[in-house]
């Protein structure tokens, strides 16, 4: 792997404060809408406190994942002549 590739990876840190900051401008808008839709805070409180750690976990793999992709490789996955 060349030195340019190495430094497009990404840490652990950066993948962590990447999901923190997504998922709390996602869940605040989740809570809004559940608070919209049940006119409950308490219940749409739960869904979002739920919603954010289920969703968080999972787009913290799902980028740890994508690291495992070596640079390029998506692009010549599409360009491959059939």
């Amino acid at each position: 792997m060349t030195t340019e590739a190495n430094n497009l990876k990404e840490s652990h840190s950066r993948s962590v404060l990447k999901g923190l900051s997504w998922r709390i401008i996602a869940t605040v808008t989740t809570i809004v809408i559940a608070w919209w839709v049940t006119g409950e805070t308490q219940t749409a409180l739960k869904v979002g406190g739920i919603e954010f750690f289920g969703k968080f976990l999972i787009y913290y793999f799902h980028e740890r994942a994508w690291q495992a992709v070596p640079r390029g490789n998506v692009r010549l996955w599409f360009n491959r002549k059939k």
